[in-house]
């Protein structure tokens, strides 16, 4: 069963869940094939009821030890920007959709998903155009993700320092 994988990591992020479960957000998804629905939705207040929803099928949780096993199972992660949950989806080597809150201020996150974005390792929206943007989107011109190696940055800086 194609799988979307929802995250907001550990804080709030309902306008995310609000418009990922819009009529027209699920009609986006269900139009791309994809039949289940996972929500991760921190402490948000917005709990869509998933009784309420029989054209996809919808699980949600607050938290868990580990979401890796969610993203293992995802053939798309929609995620809030922040950098490690951005990682993690990128390593697990899954299509990847950001969703900027523009309502930060002094949005850091939305300089580090345009990078990634140019990159070609994610796409990237914000609330008010992630249904167009589902509808949209290519993923085929997404790029694997090739996790630095911090042994080689730490040796660079130990010789750089003078420390070797």
């Amino acid at each position: 069963m194609k799988t979307v994988f929802v995250t907001v990591g550990t804080t709030s992020f309902d306008d995310l869940i609000e418009e990922v479960t819009s009529a027209e957000a699920i009609k986006a998804l269900k139009c791309r094939g994809y039949e289940r629905l996972v929500l991760q939705v921190g402490r948000g207040l917005f709990l869509p009821d998933p009784q309420n929803f029989p054209h996809i099928t919808m699980e949600l949780f607050r938290f868990k030890a580990s979401i890796a096993k969610d993203m293992e199972q995802a053939d798309l992660i929609i995620s809030h920007a922040g950098a490690g949950s951005c990682l993690e989806a990128l390593g697990a080597g899954k299509a990847l959709l950001v969703v900027v809150n523009d309502k930060l201020m002094d949005n850091h996150q939305l300089e580090l998903a345009r990078q990634l974005h140019v990159d070609l390792h994610l796409l990237y929206c914000t609330c008010p155009t992630l249904t167009e943007t589902l509808r949209s989107m290519d993923l085929s011109v997404l790029q694997p993700f090739v996790p630095g190696q911090p042994q080689k940055f730490a040796h660079f800086m130990d010789k750089a320092l003078g420390l070797q």
